[in-house]
């Protein structure tokens, strides 16, 4: 009996984990490691959706571009807004179901596929303790001394590289090649990706780096270091915000658009500045704000282009920065 007893148990516990729903979620490296919100985040997610959340870790969009309707992801997360053109274009994303009304961004967001989660300004951060003059506008880092170097992201293999260029463009139109030739002799190298420039700014062998207008809160916050500041040049700084869509095969739909929802709640929103270190997509009050972030120089113009823009840049900006580099 008591055999016959404990083989229904653990056949009704297997029966029970084996009904838990997966929501599968496509995310960058950065967002699942350790250091990124994403742990934090599937905590919080599945105490509430008597589900059991899965990541994939990896680079997200070409993903979707080689598996297509193949991919199990129920949920991708980590797009930027440089990639909406594109991602859009694959015809794998399902409407997020959302009020956007609510959202607190420099403008309306109406977008029915992609969500934004958090958001931020393209920046040049620099280090106070070894700039005395720091550059305040595109024109001074051109005239900054021989000695100061600046570390910048490689367009076609970074997000934020990516979003230089087209920040570039916004501002020089016509004569974005002429100041990317006038710049060159002040980079230090280009990198494939966002981590390896700021490892080299943050071990000293950088005195700029390419980051966003909020990096510096993360030194604030967890290493108690205010001297990581950044250039507000007003010219304008690029919009750059992380966005999160449902895939239209899903099979946890209901689950998927649950998500959604949840991105826009209070415990989702008020991680985003602890752990993501970016701005919240809506309105926190002030006491649910880590303090270093009222310290923060924020611009007062904001540029943004729409997808259709994107797409219509993207390609002739990256080859005028390619032909500038390579003279």
């Amino acid at each position: 009996m008591k055999t016959f007893l404990l083989a229904t148990g653990i056949m009704l516990a297997t029966q029970a984990g084996a009904e838990t729903p997966i929501l599968i979620v496509d995310v960058p490296e950065s967002f699942a490691s350790q250091w990124g919100p994403g742990p934090a985040i599937e905590t919080a997610y599945e105490a509430i959706c008597a589900c059991d959340v899965q990541y994939r870790a990896g680079n997200v969009l070409p993903r979707l571009m080689l598996e297509g309707t193949r991919s199990p992801a129920d949920v991708v997360i980590g797009l930027s807004t440089d990639e909406m053109g594109r991602a859009r274009s694959l015809g794998l994303l399902a409407p997020h179901g959302q009020d956007t009304t609510r959202l607190a961004l420099p403008f309306p967001w109406t977008d029915p596929v992609f969500l934004p989660f958090s958001w931020g300004h393209t920046a040049f951060i620099y280090d106070s303790t070894r700039l005395s003059s720091p550059p305040t506008s595109f024109a001074d880092l051109l005239t900054l001394p021989d000695d100061v170097k600046i570390v910048i992201q490689d367009p076609r293999s970074s997000a934020s590289g990516l979003a230089l260029v087209l920040w570039v463009k916004a501002i020089h139109g016509d004569k974005a090649p002429a100041y990317w030739a006038a710049l060159s002799p002040h980079l230090l190298t280009v990198t494939p990706t966002w981590a390896e420039a700021y490892g080299l700014f943050t071990a000293g062998e950088a005195d700029i780096v390419l980051s966003y207008t909020t990096s510096p809160a993360y030194h604030m916050i967890v290493e108690s270091d205010d001297t990581k500041v950044a250039a507000i040049f007003p010219e304008g700084h690029y919009f750059n915000a992380e966005l999160a869509a449902v895939m239209a095969s899903s099979k946890q739909p209901d689950k998927a658009r649950d998500f959604m929802a949840f991105v826009l709640s209070d415990s989702f929103q008020e991680m985003m500045p602890r752990v993501n270190f970016g701005l919240p997509v809506t309105a926190l009050p002030a006491e649910k704000m880590p303090a270093a972030f009222a310290r923060l120089p924020l611009p007062e113009k904001v540029l943004f282009l729409t997808d259709a823009e994107v797409d219509s840049l993207r390609d002739a900006a990256i080859a005028e920065w390619v032909a500038a580099l390579s003279q």
